[in-house]
């Protein structure tokens, strides 16, 4: 009995530790694996650890190139500011054979009409088959006959051939005629202009040296070419306003850093006294280059002598003109032809070897006192019109179209006017001989009182794509509106409003005046808006400055709206390049400064009581970056500052985007109570202004 208990209590034990062993082998295996899982896990972490340093790494590298790669693009237009003059010595003179057409016309090409209709041959139609001598006949006879038919229908091809080739020929002839005739009347337009070059009519040597400024390679782009020209033929002078460009032409930037810390670029200032110095040469450097493009171009020996002032386009606040005067020079051709421009330096050679006059300091707008200006040339300048100055706003519409067909023929344009019946919608006709900017022009001329419509702007653009001109111009004695001005914006059309084109009279010896007088506008801007800006409606000087700045190198307009909810209060509410002001001035455009790339000048208490919001907008200038979008408008924001320059705040704005080309940057809402907070704004419009305007409430054409 007790065998039989100890053999059950063996088994029993046994079954114990077999089951003991399981247990450990599977705890064994369950800590290797455990072990196995966090040997992964360590791999996997060290794995992403790598990675992550790697990522961190190339980032690094990837935003250390972008500062690198716009520290280089800044060098790089220093580079081509301080060696302006020497490479622009290089650049080839301008000629009036440059300007004749060869008498090359395209030959004759009649393609598949020059060659003859081949005719059947007889040997290809033999008869086939037949047994017998009457089936080899009648197979004959088919064969003949096919022959036949063949034979008849390529001869009816061939004389249609023949008919076709001799008609096309003599369209071509009577083609090629006019279009030598064409070239020869260009040709000899360009011998009579050579022949009054030598004479020294003075229209024809104004125009011709403009066109020597204008046409000249030696310019890099986004430099100014605004000239304003008259020539004394008793002294052979040439006497001129050209236009420099502004202080921005420099970099405020010398470098751009990559901060790992904040993960930002930052700009390195360039030292003011440097950037100061290198702006005083670069405006020394195009004196010299524009009077080295002009004594080039003299191939007929009209100059002895040029007298040029060089302006920057901005309000002198001492004479409040529009244009101010950083240097003058008057210099003989002998004394300029003794130079080595490529060798000198610039200041020294415009101030001490031309004994010429150039700002101490131009980036502070300290203007000069010009030498001889256009205005003031004597008797040499040939003058159009004459007796008592008319009203242009009483004048009869025939005599006004005249008197405007006359202006494009003063500035050296062939001008007619056209029939009073049947003319679509033109006036005058014009024809400007520049080989790069002229071409057709369609006329529209508009006695108005009260501002011209959009729609008319509009309808003008559909005359000149139907007319297949090269360009339209609007000329009237009233204004236009932010819609016309808008539209026109980007496309071939050009809006003269009253004061423009009193301007324009006077500049060209012609008279006229608008009721008892007008001030001439400001380029671009509608004359009661330039009259509304000469005079000072005493705006609370208590205002502030919204400064705006960005990254990259596209052109933009920055624009305001005075709104009612999402609406303009109405077209005198958007302050834009060509409305720089709303009628109360409460916002006012202004020129960017202490790095600010453009500014608004804002009176927050003088905002109108029914405006609830303020919208700052900033559109792509289709004129400098016609192909560009907001994909280059980075690192944006407003500098919020008070009317001392204090500043009181910095506000963020989103940044544009590929395919957008106009963009609201935030707007400021009126608070309950009448306090004004900013809101952020990012939506964008592939539309451009136009769109962005239209959404507003504007009227575009």
């Amino acid at each position: 009995m007790s065998r039989r208990s100890s053999g059950l209590i063996g088994v029993w034990a046994e079954a114990q530790r077999q089951q003991q062993r399981q247990q450990e082998a599977q705890h064994r295996a369950w800590v290797r694996g455990q072990r196995e899982q966090e040997r992964q896990q360590r791999a996997y972490e060290r794995d992403m650890a790598r990675m992550h340093r790697e990522q961190q790494t190339a980032y690094k590298q990837r935003r250390e190139a972008d500062a690198r790669q716009r520290t280089e693009e800044l060098d790089a237009r220093v580079a081509v500011l301080t060696g302006l003059l020497a490479s622009g010595c290089g650049a080839p003179a301008f000629r009036t054979a440059a300007l004749t057409r060869a008498e090359e016309i395209e030959p004759f090409a009649p393609g598949q009409l020059a060659h003859p209709v081949p005719m059947p041959d007889v040997n290809r139609y033999q008869a086939q088959g037949g047994w017998t001598a009457g089936r080899r006949a009648q197979a004959q006879q088919e064969a003949q006959a096919r022959y036949q038919q063949d034979w008849h229908a390529a001869q009816a091809a061939e004389a249609q051939r023949v008919q076709q080739l001799a008609a096309y020929r003599r369209q071509y002839d009577e083609w090629a005629g006019a279009q030598l005739a064409e070239v020869r009347r260009h040709n000899a337009g360009i011998a009579g202009m050579a022949t009054a070059l030598r004479d020294g009519e003075p229209d024809t040597v104004v125009e011709y040296f403009s066109a020597a400024l204008y046409a000249s390679t030696a310019w890099p782009e986004g430099l100014p070419r605004q000239v304003a020209a008259a020539f004394d033929p008793a002294a052979r002078q040439l006497v001129l306003n050209w236009e420099l460009p502004a202080y921005d032409v420099v970099a405020e930037a010398k470098a751009v850093k990559y901060m790992v810390g904040t993960d930002q670029h930052k700009e390195v200032a360039r030292p003011a006294a440097q950037r100061r110095a290198l702006y005083r040469d670069v405006l020394a450097q195009c004196v010299l280059l524009a009077l080295r493009d002009l004594f080039a171009a003299d191939e007929c020996g009209t100059l002895d002598s040029v007298a040029l002032n060089g302006f920057v386009d901005d309000v002198d606040p001492a004479t409040g003109r529009r244009q101010i005067v950083l240097s003058t020079v008057m210099v003989t051709r002998a004394a300029f032809s003794g130079l080595n421009l490529a060798q000198v330096s610039a200041v020294d050679c415009l101030v001490e070897g031309m004994r010429g006059q150039l700002s101490a300091r131009p980036d502070q707008r300290v203007a000069v006192r010009p030498g001889r200006v256009p205005e003031e040339v004597g008797a040499g300048v040939v003058s159009h019109g004459g007796g008592a100055e008319p009203d242009l706003l009483e004048m009869d519409p025939v005599d006004f179209e005249g008197l405007v067909a006359e202006l494009f023929r003063a500035r050296g344009m062939q001008a007619v006017t056209t029939q009073r019946s049947n003319d679509g919608g033109v006036d005058v006709e014009a024809l400007d001989p520049d080989p790069i900017s002229g071409g057709k022009i369609i006329v529209q001329v508009k006695r108005y009182r009260n501002t011209v419509p959009p729609s008319a702007v509009r309808d003008l653009y559909g005359t000149v794509q139907g007319a297949g001109a090269n360009k339209g111009v609007l000329v009237t004695t009233s204004g236009f509106g932010p819609g016309s001005y808008t539209f026109a914006n980007g496309k071939p059309l050009t809006l003269v409003s009253g004061g423009e084109l009193v301007d324009l009279l006077g500049r060209y010896g012609l008279r006229g005046r608008l009721g008892g007088g007008a001030v001439p506008a400001q380029r671009g801007a509608t004359a009661s808006a330039a009259g509304a800006a000469a005079a000072d409606d005493g705006v609370d000087d208590d205002y502030n400055v919204l400064g705006m700045s960005w990254s990259g190198r596209v052109a933009l307009d920055v624009c305001a709206l005075v709104c009612r909810g999402s609406r303009v209060l109405s077209d005198d509410h958007f302050v834009f390049f060509n409305n720089p002001r709303t009628p109360d001035g409460s916002v006012r455009a202004m020129h960017g400064g202490a790095g600010d790339k453009a500014a608004i000048r804002v009176s927050f208490d003088s905002l109108p009581e029914r405006a609830d919001r303020l919208v700052l907008v900033a559109a792509v200038d289709p004129e400098v970056n016609p192909d560009a979008d907001l994909a280059g408008f980075t690192d944006a924001g407003i500098r919020l500052r008070d009317a001392a320059g204090n500043e009181l705040d910095r506000l963020e704005v989103s940044d544009g985007r590929a395919g957008e080309t106009a963009l609201v940057l935030g707007s400021f809402r009126r608070r309950a109570n009448g306090d004004w907070e900013f809101v952020i704004g990012g939506k964008g419009y592939p539309g451009g202004l136009e769109a962005l305007v239209q959404e507003h409430g504007i009227e575009v054409a």
